[in-house]
């Protein structure tokens, strides 16, 4: 190493190299040694030793008194030995359960967990012997029961976007991969599988289709089931209010004698006899006209009375009574007159007579045009000229309206009101 500009040196040689200055160095004054060493006095032995008279006699020795037996041996009990040797009573353990008493803890730290008697004798010595920095540690991992587990890490960007561009070829209503309608737990779902688990949580057409027409059918048999439930059970209770309000009008006008018999002084509706079935226990009103809404459905039997159709009053002379009634339905009054056999009774009760008849023929079934059962001389009853008859006409089959059954009858008893009522009621 040089030092200083070359063109001022002595020479242009390699120059040495410059002591370092010592940092330590001080300007204190240089050390002053001590004075010189001053020995010690000299060593002055003591007195010299001056031995004892090594032939000086010892005191004499004194034994000490003899050994003295005592007069004779007698023990503190005498020895009484047991009966017989049997076998020991078993052991009984103390009253009071062995309490362990933890020791203190060397550097005088209390410990947290008690010692439990459920320890053996070795892991209670061993907890006494470890010392307090290993003891503690020990405890602590005692106290972790399971171990603890990290959640398992989900699926990678990759593997989202494989998932993704395997569900897009899927067909609309095919339901969904586990991959793609869930997500490992400890994540939420993506944006792409929330919405393909909300695709997939959609109906298809077909499902929604199927539904719909299925609430169709239960709507439409619930519709059914209460028309039905109305026409056989709430139509007949109808119709029976209504006859009861119909018959007690008729008598209220008989108890008033107001004078019904001339013919055509009955209003279309109004009722004016009542007729009598003793076989198959009907009572029921019969009224003017066969207006299905005005009489029939009112549970009333309809006279033939209008136009064309007019047939003849039981007071008179001579002609045909025909008269029409429901067969299922309102009342249904004619429902069984098909039971009815040759010379069962059929009873008209007007203000001022009975009339009774007698079940003579029956026609099952003829078209609902045939207005020739309810001439004067009915066709197909078997009544050979004039005469004073009856005829019943309903609908056949049960619950259709497609045919007409007509049931004949012939006048056999004419009994005023004033007499009372006929056998065939009074039996």
């Amino acid at each position: 190493m040089t030092t200083g500009s070359p063109w001022f040196r002595a020479t242009n040689g390699p120059q040495p190299e410059p002591i370092p200055e010592d940092p330590y160095a001080t300007t204190a004054e240089p050390y002053a040694p001590a004075e010189p060493y001053a020995p010690a006095e000299p060593y002055v032995p003591g007195d010299a030793y001056v031995p004892g008279d090594a032939y000086a006699p010892i005191e004499q020795y004194v034994p000490a008194e003899p050994y003295a037996p005592a007069d004779s041996y007698a023990p503190a009990d005498s020895y009484a030995p047991a009966d017989s040797y049997g076998p020991a009573e078993p052991y009984a353990p103390p009253a009071e359960p062995y309490a362990y008493e933890e020791p203190a803890s060397p550097a005088g730290v209390a410990q947290d967990h008690p010692y439990e008697p459920s320890y053996g004798p070795y892991e209670a010595q061993q907890a006494t012997q470890a010392p307090a920095d290993e003891t503690m540690p020990l405890r602590a991992l005692e106290e972790v029961s399971e171990p603890i587990s990290e959640p398992p890490a989900g699926p990678g960007r990759a593997e989202r976007r494989r998932a993704a561009k395997g569900g897009r070829g899927r067909t609309r209503g095919a339901a969904p991969s586990a991959s793609a309608s869930a997500a490992p737990e400890g994540r939420p779902l993506s944006r792409v599988e929330a919405r393909r688990a909300a695709r997939a949580a959609k109906d298809s057409a077909g499902v929604v289709a199927s539904r719909v027409v299925g609430e169709v059918f239960i709507t439409f048999g619930v519709v059914m089931l209460l028309f039905v439930t109305y026409q056989l059970w709430w139509t007949n209770v109808r119709a029976g209010q209504e006859t009861d309000r119909a018959k007690a009008q008729i008598e209220d006008t008989w108890a008033k004698g107001g004078d019904d018999n001339e013919p055509g002084a009955f209003e279309p509706g109004k009722g004016f006899a009542i007729m009598y079935i003793p076989k198959l226990d009907v009572v029921v009103p019969i009224a003017e006209g066969i207006s299905k809404t005005d009489v029939l459905d009112k549970g009333m039997v309809g006279h033939y009375g209008e136009g064309k159709l007019k047939t003849a009053m039981p007071a008179d002379k001579q002609g045909n009574f025909a008269v029409a009634g429901h067969r299922n339905t309102h009342g249904e009054p004619f429902r069984y007159i098909n039971q009815l056999k040759p010379g069962d009774p059929i009873v008209v009760e007007t203000q001022n007579a009975y009339y009774t008849y007698e079940m003579a023929s029956v026609l099952p079934q003829t078209s609902p045009s045939n207005v020739s059962v309810i001439e004067p001389v009915p066709k197909q009853s078997g009544f050979k000229g004039p005469g004073r008859y009856i005829t019943l006409t309903t609908c056949t089959p049960e619950f259709t309206s497609t045919y007409r059954m007509i049931v004949w009858g012939k006048l056999v008893d004419e009994r005023p009101r004033s007499k009372g009522k006929p056998e065939a009621l009074v039996g």
